[in-house]
């Protein structure tokens, strides 16, 4: 592994580092060692554990920035993780497809209270006449499956597919995570902006934020530092194409421009222009609850402090693939700092896991390219977090 800290502006790109060694050898007695230490404790039994081949950390503590690279981005090739490792983040596209709608309904282009219709005639008549953009967006549209049947393959039959389907609850009862679900609602938001999508993320949310090694298409030139990602059977792989990907699972991204994100998240004061801000505070509104967790547009959340044992609930198989009772919050539940907010992300060869807490001003990102159990991040993000908040300086009240 190498590692870095990095003492930049909270919004800034990683111009340059400061290499501080192996963490095995790290130690100085001051927080950074007892940083390096912990990530080391909580990764490289992990790793290890689970087959993966390469991992980047990235913290935010009060706006320092560290950065830990494990292992190779291509077994083949030797190539080992940098700085400049691109990684597929899955379904932590996601918030990055809520911001996009968030800017939308920001610039008013658009309600969450809209139909689905509204924006595509072509589904009049259809069960979406009844079904909101916000229901799309927090998965209570009635019961959207979590991945589209395979015959779908095509803008045609994505059309045929929506118009036939009837949902097994009433709109606005029941959470079921889809990526049809959210896949449509990004998909909707462009359309009422008169854009194609990928265009309006890059100009208006990946640009605005100011990341330059995001991407939904990794261009020819960026493809050296593209990882390979790493099936069961330890075969490479990258994630192909298929319909409303780019919108539920297409983003690709270094830890440290993911790490950009989380700080804006913490902190959007720095970003330029007030549409994108309060864009990405919208993101964090509360809508419902189901156990312990909140669901906000793309997070979700917790109130903080929180456990290890609530998280895992919340991030378990059980609440990816089964249906759950919500209880809608009314009026919606307007972001606080005192929370935790978190999403995994999955493609077949790679596994993200991101987590912030605004009122302590800490973020880590943890991304790796192989897709392994969710409870397995979850506990070394937390043994990591536990580690930051039991450190004096961490800032932790």
């Amino acid at each position: 592994m190498n590692t870095h800290f990095i003492p930049l502006p909270k919004l800034g790109i990683v111009a340059g580092c400061l290499a501080y060694g192996v963490a095995a050898h790290a130690a100085d007695g001051g927080d950074q060692g007892r940083l390096a230490r912990a990530v080391d404790a909580a990764i490289r039994p992990l790793m290890k554990e689970n087959d993966i081949p390469g991992l980047a950390v990235a913290i935010s503590i009060k706006g320092k920035r560290y950065v830990f690279n494990y292992g190779v981005a291509s077994k083949e090739a030797g190539q080992k993780i940098t700085d400049d490792t691109i990684f597929e983040v899955g379904s932590v596209s996601k918030t990055f497809t809520a911001a996009l709608a968030s800017y939308a309904q920001v610039s008013g282009k658009l309600s969450f209270s809209d139909k689905a219709t509204k924006y595509m005639p072509e589904l009049a008549g259809s069960s979406f006449d009844k079904i909101s953009l916000l229901d799309l967006g927090t998965y209570t549209a009635g019961g959207l499956p979590l991945q589209f049947p395979k015959n779908v393959t095509d803008q045609d039959k994505m059309v045929a597919y929506y118009r036939s389907w009837h949902p097994s609850y009433a709109p606005g009862t029941y959470r079921l995570y889809s990526n049809p679900s959210i896949g449509l609602f990004g998909y909707l938001a462009v359309r009422a902006m008169g854009e194609p999508f990928d265009a309006l993320m890059q100009d208006k949310i990946l640009a605005g934020l100011g990341l330059r090694h995001t991407y939904i298409h990794v261009p020819a030139t960026e493809m050296r530092n593209y990882a390979y990602g790493y099936s069961k059977q330890g075969k490479p792989m990258r994630v192909g194409p298929g319909v409303l990907d780019t919108q539920a699972y297409g983003i690709k991204t270094t830890a440290s421009d993911m790490l950009s994100v989380v700080e804006a998240n913490m902190d959007s004061s720095g970003l330029k222009g007030g549409t994108l801000q309060r864009a990405i505070a919208a993101t964090h509104v509360g809508y419902y609850t189901v156990g312990n967790m909140t669901q906000a547009l793309g997070w979700e959340t917790y109130a903080y402090p929180t456990t290890l044992a609530r998280l895992l609930a919340g991030n378990s198989s059980d609440m990816a693939l089964d249906p759950h009772r919500i209880e809608p919050l009314d009026p919606p539940q307007q972001s606080k700092k005192d929370v935790l907010l978190n999403k995994t992300g999955s493609t077949n060869g790679f596994g993200a896991y991101v987590v912030f807490i605004p009122a302590r001003q800490i973020g880590i990102v943890l991304l790796a390219n192989r897709n392994y159990p969710n409870p397995e991040r979850i506990k070394a993000a937390y043994k990591i977090l536990t580690a930051i908040e039991s450190q004096p300086s961490s800032g932790a009240q």
